[in-house]
């Protein structure tokens, strides 16, 4: 997979949702909130997304 700034941006969101869980977690000691997950699971499943949606089409690209 040939790296862009598509993918590097997507590897940023994921990095700052998990950040994002674990700074909030450790200051507040709030580890089930379900606000934080929301939070959480809304930046990593964008990230996430974005690189199978570069993965996808770096693929088609090529054929």
């Amino acid at each position: 997979m040939k790296i862009n700034a598509r993918i590097i941006l997507c590897m940023l969101v994921v990095i700052a949702g998990i950040a994002y869980y674990l700074l909030w977690n450790l200051k507040y000691n709030a580890w089930t909130d379900i606000g934080i997950y929301s939070v959480t699971i809304f930046f990593v499943g964008f990230g996430v997304f974005g690189l199978l949606y570069s993965a996808i089409k770096t693929g088609k690209d090529k054929v």
